[in-house]
């Protein structure tokens, strides 16, 4: 009876897990498109702003004053990082990778999607020990 029992917790803690990995994911690739969109706006406003011959002739403010796209494009950018877009796109690895981390104990882990992976228990002799 303690096996059942254990089994159905294991199976109800990876129906969470799988359940809470999944959730993250929509939100997660919503924040790609996002840094994906900024950083190609920011590519193309270095672009032009790289590519204006007035860039190298005045002073550092006046060039961005000059290129007010790239500007926004450029402070949009690092405020998202400063917001942490950075863990926000990578959400649900994060937390696989904790579960992970937390799992070696039991002699199991997870796949990126939340499924649990049991593990055998390694012998003294498979280990190495003699």
């Amino acid at each position: 009876m303690k096996s059942v029992e254990q089994a159905e917790d294991l199976m109800a803690f990876e129906r969470r897990l799988t359940e809470s990995i999944s959730c993250l994911q929509p939100a997660a690739n919503r924040w790609r498109m996002i840094l994906l969109v900024v950083s190609v706006l920011l590519a193309a406003g270095a672009w032009s702003w790289l590519n204006d011959p007035n860039t190298q002739k005045v002073s550092f403010y006046l060039s961005l004053w000059n290129h007010p796209f790239f500007t926004i494009v450029c402070i949009t950018f690092i405020a998202l990082f400063f917001a942490g877009i950075h863990r926000r796109v990578v959400a649900p690895s994060i937390i696989a990778d904790r579960c992970r981390t937390v799992l070696t104990e039991y002699n199991m882990s997870c796949e990126d999607t939340g499924k649990l992976i049991l593990k055998r228990k390694q012998s003294d002799s498979e280990s190495g020990l003699h």
